[in-house]
């Protein structure tokens, strides 16, 4: 989060932001450097995997899904936000981008264009969590979890349980998620053989770096050569990890088919897990933060905050599709979603504030893109979620447990999302 961030949205969001939302988890590896691009190893598959690489990105914050996919064929829409709608298609400069005759692009993510007309991306809106919670700490942790006011007992991941519920992908590899910043994100918690990583090209033992081989010495002695340790298995393998992204020169990677991501926190993040992917070391999914979306005043989605990040995000998500997908590395699947979204009525500060449906993002190459996923509620008075928000006619857990069985082949999906009063219901985002 920039020090601009630290003066924009409530006060709950700066303080879960100020520590770093769920940062505060052990674990988190220190920096070293880095040789040659590609690893010496990469490791085999089993009939596992084939299974697809799974990306989940969240946006902290409550992004607002109206701007990221604009209704522009909803008339009640410009009613809602005389001053904060994008244009209709055709209605100047800072006009939305059509999609599909009613759904289109506000202007600062129109590079997710190509990636929509190839087929492989997917948006999907009047989404979220089924719980009527505004507070962002709630909604994170609700849907982090996979499912609203869960039980004090479950307190792993949605993403986490996936991980734990199928076999390793790759036999041997020391590594199967990573969560990308301070800390291991609530998705993961529970996941086997993940770390948190701040930067994947800055992975070592911290101290002195002088002094980094006598540690290593000492750890191994201690630990990795001992034969009645109870740290022996987890000490291995933390070594192992350590070895192996060391052997990948992120710094140095150089992205195919054009593609030129953005030189800023997310495009670093997404560039670096691209380089992570294309190894072929093992890693099966990477989580990457996106702050700063809590837009209560001066949203500015043309040339403010809002518009900076949404150029961020797609700029990252087209760098990434135009890359892998064209070095024949499509068998990964992106997912982009947020706690909830935005109020439908603009405020008094030409802002918006907490509401309830939102929008997400599907990125892959069998995913059923080119097209807006929708069961639209509408935005009349009378259609709006307690009179004031777009609502929920999509399940956010339907996208996901779609994926987790037809692309990461799971099909325990009661104990990835184990809540009694939910049942899974494709809605065809997979081809």
């Amino acid at each position: 989060m920039s020090e601009h961030d630290e003066h924009k949205g409530c006060a709950e969001f700066h303080h879960l932001s100020r520590r770093k939302f769920l940062g505060l988890s052990a674990g988190a590896l220190a920096a070293a450097a880095v040789p040659a691009w590609l690893p010496k190893i990469a490791f085999a598959t089993t009939g596992s995997g084939s299974r697809d690489v799974l990306v989940s990105i969240f946006l902290r914050g409550g992004a607002d899904g109206l701007t990221l996919v604009v209704p522009h064929g909803e008339d009640a829409y410009y009613d809602l936000r005389p001053t904060l709608a994008i244009a209709r298609p055709g209605e100047g400069a800072h006009a939305a981008i059509d999609l599909d005759g009613f759904f289109g692009l506000p202007p600062a993510m129109g590079a997710l264009k190509e990636a929509y007309d190839d087929g492989a991306l997917l948006f999907v809106h009047a989404t979220g969590l089924p719980d009527p919670t505004r507070s962002h700490f709630s909604a994170m942790y609700f849907m982090e979890v996979g499912r609203p006011s869960p039980p004090t007992s479950l307190f792993t991941g949605w993403l986490g349980r996936h991980l734990a519920t199928t076999p390793v992908a790759s036999p041997g590899a020391p590594l199967r998620a990573v969560g990308l910043g301070y800390g291991l994100p609530r998705s993961l918690v529970g996941a086997p053989q993940t770390v948190p990583v701040r930067d994947l090209g800055d992975v070592g033992l911290s101290g002195d770096e002088d002094l980094a081989p006598g540690r290593r010495r000492a750890l191994d002695s201690m630990y990795v050569a001992a034969t009645d340790s109870l740290l022996k298995a987890s000490a291995s393998n933390t070594t192992r990890t350590i070895d192996l992204l060391q052997q990948i020169d992120f710094s140095g990677y150089s992205p195919a088919g054009g593609a030129e991501y953005p030189d800023d926190e997310f495009g670093n993040a997404i560039k670096s897990t691209a380089a992570l992917i294309k190894a072929q070391v093992g890693v099966e999914a990477a989580t990457i933060d996106l702050s700063g979306w809590d837009s209560h005043e001066e949203m500015g989605a043309i040339d403010g905050d809002l518009a900076v990040l949404m150029t961020s995000l797609s700029r990252g998500l087209a760098a990434f599709h135009k890359d892998l997908f064209t070095s024949g590395f499509d068998r990964v699947v992106v997912t982009v979603q947020s706690e909830f979204g935005r109020n439908a009525n603009e405020n008094a500060s030409r802002g918006t504030d907490h509401g309830h449906g939102g929008a997400m993002i599907v990125l892959g190459g069998q995913v059923a893109g080119g097209r807006v996923l929708a069961d639209w509620p509408g935005l009349a008075p009378d259609q709006l979620y307690e009179e004031q928000d777009l609502q929920i006619t999509i399940d956010y857990r339907d996208v996901l447990a779609e994926i987790l069985q037809k692309r990461l082949g799971n099909t325990n999906l009661a104990a990835v999302f184990p809540d009694p009063a939910y049942s899974p219901s494709f809605k065809g985002v997979i081809r």
